[in-house]
Formats: C-alpha cells, sequence, structure tokens
C-alpha cells in the first residue's frame, strides 16, 4: 500500500488538542479568562511631540498607538530599549567594534575585525539608498532608545540585570550606528570559496562536487594565476568580525588581547540559515481569503533574534517580526498586504589575493603597478587598560583580512556589506508601506541585504514573489574560488531588480520557498551567475508535496506543515534500505529498527534516533571514505547530503565497479556501526530509544557562562528534547559531537490574509529580555509543541488581550 504523500502528524498527537483549544480561544475569551484590569505605567519622555500608547497583551507582544509616524518609531525605540536593552546595546557594541570598552582586553581583537567591516561610504548615499524616510526614521528610532537610556540612568534601579552584573552602563545612540553595522548579516559566499581552494589544493577540483552540489548545472574552473593552497588561519578574522559575543568568567578577566575563542562550528552547515514560506491564493484557501506564513530559521538564543510588534500611527498599521535593534517589521502585515522572507542564495562576496611588494610590504599589485594599502588608525577603548591603537587596511576591493609575509601575499574582502544600501533588513522600512504588489516590488528594486525570496500576499487576492539583493556582475568568473586581486576580476557594477526572476499569481494557486534553488528553467543563470550554492531542497520538497497534495489549504495545515517532522531524506535512504538483509545479527536487528517507519522524526522514535545518529555521525564519512581520496577526505567536512543521497541513489557515477553491491555493503556497514552506537548511548533494548533524549533544545544567554549555576538556570531556557531534523520543514540542525540544537524556527506566523485577528504568531522563547518578566520564557512551551497565539490586530481585539498599559507623555 502506498504511503500518502501527507501522513497524519501523529508525532504532533499529545498536542493536537491543545492546538484546537488553542484556536479555540477568541481574543475576548482570552480577556475574559484573566478578569484583571490592566495595571497602567506613565513615563514623561522628552522627545515625544504628542501622548502615545503601549498596550502589552497577555502574549508579550506590545501594539503602539501614536498620533503621528514620527512619535511611532520614537516609541518602537523606547520600546525597544524597555524590553531588550542589553541585547541591543550589545548588538550596537559588538557592529561598532567597542566591547573592550566594557569588557576588557580580550576583546580587542574582536573590536578590531569589526571595525573593518563597517560601513564607510558617503552617508548621503546610504540613506538615499533605503527610500525617501529612511534617515528620518532612524533618527525618530535611536531617540526612543535614547530617552530609555536616560530613564534607567536616572533610576538605576531600572537598569537591566546584566548591567550590574557587569559594571557598566548602557550606551546612548546615533541614527548612523543601526546602518553603519553590517557585520551581522547574512552575505554569503566567502567561507565557501575559501574551503573549495583548500579542496581544489589537497585533490582537485572533482572531489569538491561531494562538498557542495552546484546548481544549476556547472563546472567551476581555478582562476587564472591563483594558487590555491592558502594559510590555515585566513579566515580569523572574518570569523571574529562577524560572531557573536562569548563573554565568560576568563574572558572577562584575561588580560590578554588575543584570547577570544572563535565560535566557529565544526561544521558550517550546522549554522547553516534557513527559512520556509509560502502564500496560498483564495482559490486554493481553506478561508477563501489568501494565507502567508513564513517561519525564519536562524541561531537559537535567550532573547529571541526576532522580536514581535505592532506600530500603529495616521499612513501606517504595521505588525509582525523584525530585529529589535532595528525599526520597522521585516515580516508580517499592514492591513492590506502581507510578507515574508527566506534566503535568495545571490553570491555578494569574493576573496582577492594580492602580491605584495616585497621591498615595501605596504604595496600590492593592481594593473602592472605598485600601489599603497589605505591605513587607518583608530584608537581602542580598554577597560582597566589604556587605550589601544588598532590599524584597519583595505585594498581598493575591501577590508585585508591576513597577511602571509613568507609568500608576499595579502587577502581582502570585497562584500557587498560595504556598498550603499547594505544594512540587513532597514530596507524593510519601505516596502512594509507598499499597498500593492506594484508598489512591493518597486521597493525591492534596490534592497541590498539579506539577500530574499519575499512573497507576497494581499487582501484583493493577489499573491507573488520578488526576490531582492544586490547581485554583482562578474564578467569573466562565477565566485566560486578566490580571485587574483591584479585587476582582472573586477565587479563590473550589479544586475538590477528588474533582471532577477518574480511570479504573480501563479496558475497552480501557491508559491512556496525554502532556499531551494528556484531559478526559472529559461533564466540565463550563465549570464548572470547569481549564485551555484544553495540549499538542501527536501523542505521544499516537503512542502510543495503537501501544499499540492491537499485540495484547499487552511491556516491550520500552515500551521502543521510549519512544525512537519518529515525527513525526505530518510525517506530516500530508507527506499535504499528495504530490499536489504543481513545475515549479521546487530545488521539485521537495525534493520528492523525502521520497520513501518514513517519518516517522521518524533521525540519519542527509536527510528529517528538511530536514522539520525546514522545519517551524522557514520553514513556521511563511510560514504566519503568509498568515494575519495585519502588526501580528499582530509581537506572537507561533511559531504552535501543532497550530493551523497543522488549518489547512493545512482552508484555507478562514484562507486565503480560492481557499484550496487558496493554502495549496499557501505549501507549495512555503516548502520550496523550506529546501531552500536546508540547501544552504548542509551541501552540494548532498541524499542526504548528515543530521539529527544539526544537532541535537545538549549537557549543560551549570552552571560551564561560568566555567572553562577543558579543564575544560569534563571537565564538559560532549557535544555528541551526536540523533534525533528535538518532536513525537515521544521528544521531542527544540531550540533554533531552533542546534538544541540543550533538552528531552526523559534518565530513563526500564519497570516489569514484581511481577517487580521485570526492570524497566528510564536516567538521562543518569549518576548522580552528581562528574566524576571513573565513574558521571558513564556512562549517556549508553546514553540515547542507546535502552538501559536493570535496575532492581534484591531484595536478592539487589542484592548480586550491587554496585561500591561505604558502610557507616554512629552516631557522636558
Amino acid at each position: 500500500m502506498q504511503r500518502p504523500l501527507f501522513p497524519p502528524y501523529s508525532g504532533f498527537a499529545p498536542y493536537a488538542t491543545a492546538l484546537v483549544l488553542l484556536l479555540a480561544v477568541t481574543s475576548s475569551q482570552a480577556r475574559d479568562v484573566l478578569q484583571v484590569p490592566a495595571p497602567t505605567v506613565t513615563f514623561k519622555i522628552a522627545g515625544l511631540k504628542k501622548p502615545a500608547e503601549i498596550l502589552v497583551d497577555q502574549w508579550g507582544v506590545p501594539h503602539i498607538y501614536a498620533a503621528n509616524q514620527d512619535d511611532a518609531f520614537f516609541v518602537q525605540g523606547f520600546n525597544a530599549a524597555r524590553d531588550r536593552l542589553f541585547q541591543i546595546d550589545l548588538w550596537r557594541r559588538r557592529g561598532l567594534g567597542q566591547l573592550a570598552q566594557v569588557f576588557g582586553p580580550t576583546y580587542i581583537q574582536q573590536d578590531r575585525a569589526a571595525r573593518l567591516f563597517l560601513y564607510r561610504g558617503d552617508m548621503l548615499r546610504e540613506w538615499q539608498s533605503y527610500g525617501p524616510h529612511a534617515q528620518h526614521v532612524a533618527d525618530a528610532f535611536v531617540a526612543g532608545i535614547n530617552a530609555y537610556v536616560d530613564y534607567v540612568n536616572a533610576h538605576p534601579d531600572k537598569l537591566p540585570f546584566e548591567f550590574k552584573q557587569l559594571g557598566y552602563a548602557p550606551a546612548r545612540w546615533q541614527a548612523e550606528d543601526v546602518v553603519r553595522i553590517r557585520s551581522h548579516g547574512l552575505t554569503r559566499n566567502l567561507t565557501s570559496e575559501v574551503a573549495r581552494a583548500n579542496v581544489a589544493c589537497k585533490a582537485g577540483l572533482k572531489s569538491d562536487e561531494i562538498r557542495v552540489g552546484l546548481t544549476p548545472k556547472w563546472e567551476t574552473v581555478i582562476p587564472d594565476g591563483l594558487d590555491p593552497c592558502l594559510p590555515k588561519d585566513l579566515l580569523k578574522v572574518f570569523q571574529l568580525a562577524t560572531q557573536g559575543v562569548k563573554i565568560t568568567k576568563d574572558s572577562l578577566h584575561s588580560a590578554q588581547s588575543d584570547a577570544v575563542v572563535i565560535a566557529a562550528a565544526e561544521n558550517p552547515e550546522e549554522v547553516a540559515e534557513g527559512s520556509n514560506n509560502w502564500v496560498i491564493a483564495p482559490a486554493k484557501s481553506a478561508t477563501g481569503r489568501a494565507i502567508m506564513a513564513n517561519d525564519p530559521h536562524r541561531a537559537y538564543s535567550t532573547p529571541s533574534l526576532r522580536y514581535i510588534a505592532h506600530i500603529n500611527a495616521p499612513g501606517l498599521n504595521v505588525i509582525g517580526a523584525g530585529e529589535p535593534a532595528l525599526p520597522g517589521i521585516s515580516i508580517g502585515h499592514n492591513g492590506s498586504i502581507a510578507f515574508g522572507l527566506t534566503i535568495f542564495n545571490i553570491d555578494q562576496e569574493d576573496l582577492y589575493v594580492y602580491q605584495i611588494n616585497p621591498e615595501h610590504a605596504d604595496q600590492y599589485k593592481y594593473q602592472g603597478k605598485w600601489e599603497p594599502f589605505k591605513v587607518i588608525t583608530e584608537q581602542i577603548q580598554v577597560k582597566g587598560a589604556t587605550p589601544v591603537n588598532a590599524e584597519l587596511t583595505f585594498s581598493r576591493h575591501g577590508p585585508v583580512i591576513f597577511v602571509e609575509p613568507g609568500k608576499n601575499r595579502a587577502f581582502a574582502v570585497r562584500s557587498g556589506w560595504l556598498e550603499p544600501g547594505m544594512s540587513p533588513y532597514f530596507g524593510s522600512i519601505e516596502y512594509m508601506r507598499a499597498r500593492n504588489f506594484a508598489q512591493f516590488k518597486h521597493s525591492l528594486l534596490h534592497w541590498g541585504a539579506p539577500t530574499e525570496n519575499q512573497v507576497y500576499a494581499d487582501t484583493k487576492g493577489n499573491i507573488g514573489w520578488v526576490p531582492g539583493g544586490l547581485a554583482p556582475i562578474r564578467p569573466d568568473w562565477d565566485g566560486l574560488l578566490p580571485v587574483p586581486g591584479d585587476g582582472r576580476y573586477e565587479w563590473a557594477g550589479f544586475w538590477s531588480g528588474e533582471q532577477l526572476p518574480s511570479s504573480y499569481n501563479p496558475k497552480q494557486g501557491w508559491f512556496a520557498s525554502a532556499n531551494q534553488m528556484n531559478l526559472p528553467e529559461n533564466y540565463p543563470y550563465r549570464e548572470r551567475k547569481l549564485g551555484f550554492e544553495w540549499t538542501n531542497n527536501s523542505r521544499f520538497t516537503r512542502i510543495s508535496e503537501v501544499l499540492s497534495s491537499l485540495g484547499k489549504v487552511s491556516l491550520e495545515d500552515s500551521m502543521r506543515l510549519q512544525n512537519d517532522d518529515l525527513s525526505i531524506p530518510a525517506r530516500r535512504l530508507m527506499t535504499l534500505l528495504k530490499p536489504l538483509s543481513s545475515s549479521d545479527a546487530q545488521t539485521q536487528a537495525a534493520l528492523n529498527v525502521f520497520t513501518g517507519w514513517d519518516f517522521v522524526e518524533r521525540a519519542d522514535s527509536p527510528q529517528a534516533a538511530l536514522f539520525e545518529v546514522w545519517l551524522s555521525r557514520h553514513l556521511g564519512k563511510a560514504f566519503k571514505d568509498a568515494v575519495l581520496s585519502p588526501a580528499a577526505v582530509k581537506a572537507m567536512g561533511e559531504p552535501d547530503v543532497a550530493v551523497m543521497l543522488d549518489n547512493l541513489e545512482q552508484p555507478a557515477q562514484r562507486f565503480g565497479p560492481d557499484a550496487m553491491h558496493k554502495r549496499d555493503q557501505l549501507l549495512l556497514t555503516s548502520l550496523s556501526e550506529a546501531y552500536a552506537e546508540l547501544e552504548k548511548l542509551q541501552g540494548s533494548d532498541a524499542s526504548q530509544w528515543q530521539w529527544g533524549k539526544l537532541h535537545h533544545n538549549l537557549m543560551e544567554h549570552p552571560l551564561a557562562a560568566a555567572v553562577d549555576d543558579a543564575t544560569r538556570a534563571k537565564l538559560n531556557v532549557g535544555p528541551m528534547p526536540t523533534h525533528g531534523g535538518a532536513y525537515s520543514p521544521n528544521q531542527s540542525t544540531y550540533r554533531s559531537s552533542d546534538f544541540l540544537q543550533t538552528n531552526g524556527p523559534s518565530f513563526r506566523v500564519v497570516v489569514d490574509v484581511g481577517n487580521w485577528d485570526n492570524s497566528r504568531a510564536v516567538n521562543s522563547p518569549g518576548q522580552s529580555g528581562d528574566p524576571d518578566s513573565p513574558h521571558y520564557r513564556d512562549l517556549a512551551d508553546k514553540w515547542l509543541k507546535g502552538e501559536y497565539f493570535p496575532l492581534l490586530y484591531s484595536r478592539a481585539a487589542v484592548e480586550k488581550a491587554t496585561v500591561e498599559r505604558i502610557r507616554l507623555q512629552p516631557g522636558n
């Protein structure tokens, strides 16, 4: 009997009733249950023009009501500081390179690295890149942040816990801080260029096809004049510039300026950023209205990266999620249109390799002449020590991240980051105002970063897709390897927004993206070379088959699909295992574990436990050993799962003579090894194995490693046993060393377009950054169980669900 394409969500059985009950509770009922008048807090704030209100609902969502848009963004900044002050202050310090000022000498090198990647161009061009409202909005937003900073400085008892613990005060902001910081963005593909060069150096480019598959079909070549053998620590500065802040007891008390531990994962795939989104046309929708669903996948932390807010002023009424240090809303709706994003993999980075003048180390060769590096000296303030002068070196292409004196080579990064208009997500202040598809598409024509699939739905029933992102024109190379910086490999401008693909009201009645390669078949990719490294298409495959199999798609269907744990790689591998048997008792026992499995990775599943241990710890290694040379095996990390699956299904491509037998033996031997490991981990009774005993989520606070055990338990959320895997719609990427979930959807939203109060959302672990707030961790359980709360929009519904009223009055 053939399995249904969309099997029952039996993995959600314990939670199905809870989900139905949650959806049945209207906002009115929710408020009636409380039976408590909302307490009111009043602030008098200099800089506010008219009285304003923040109504905080029972799920911690702030609904901002202001008399004008300047005040609205002012209050958004004030509220972001009220709820997330330490988080946004740390974000600002990391981005500007001002950590050592409050944390000490350990952070000098990270500060220097961050300053290399600040935007240093013309600020007028920068502001103009985002549209007519940009500088005005940023000015108002940071004025609101500063108003709250002034408030806590005047009322030290209100200072967030972290500042008291670390012994410093929050800084005041400038509007430029919002847009000059680039290093939190998601550009690509610098690290992959270096990884590919390493494989090419040690084993040849053909071997690199196992590390990552290129799509659309493409073969790269080593650029003329490039020595692909690169220095080992080449990316250390780049990693320091782009990583989060690691705060430990040792880092706070060390006097060394080079003691920062680089927070690099053992496998880049383990921190790969992803997302899902889809839009459903009314004809395909169970509501008769359009539906927009989005669940961006990012690294987990406490507080959450995303923050849900509602901004209401004359001419603007927008609700959804953004990042708390930025104004506006990047995912949500404005009462006319709904919008959501995933990453669209445009390649925005290149590594340039220079020949240094052996007689003058401050010069590099460009177009046959020696050209001087540009050096900027900046002072880094250091807590408990004298200030340090940091020399920042730049070539014509960008910041120099490494110098190799023995070979007279230097390396610099050209990144879209350094172009005007590339502040990540800041451009949403323009598209969130659009009222129709034409306006929405126009607002994304000059979108910079991150590179996105934006989906669209409106109250008239239209749906669409508009990718956006700065796309370099590389006339004579593909961007997949480093290139000589001698002038032969120059960007020739950028492809315009009109030259990116798009879709409007597709015939199938829906559109979805999950970071997969989604260029249309007739797209001129060989000419435009937007990018060739896309995310594994398993999530999209699952989303596509589910949406296609449903006659009508409901909001509940969309919520279930966001939490779907069916693994396409598992299904493909089980097909290969099904005809196999073994005379070896252990191997046969391993095969028997999978009998009757529906490929859903539940937390209590023995099959999921065995499958994931096999996939992440045994199968990939065995596959590499079988198809690559020892040098190639040593040169790379885990293989591309999509490439591995393709080659296992068609073994003649890589396994040589007697390919199917070799493939089958590889499967059986590695599976048996995984079975033996699970016996050691969870005992000899396979029926008692559980994936959730291994796979867990821990949302860590930045201070967790610097405090005592009791405080750490208060700051962190988890550990929690979790379900899913890296390749299901409910992406649950984990660290293979200890199965800690590193990446996935902490924020989910499903928008009922036109019936706005019927929309649903969740943001884990909670909305607040204050460990003492009831909204610090109150959504973690809902998130884990696949539950949602109503994303209320109308004033009447908001009033009924309000648990705290904050009144803001203009002051002196």
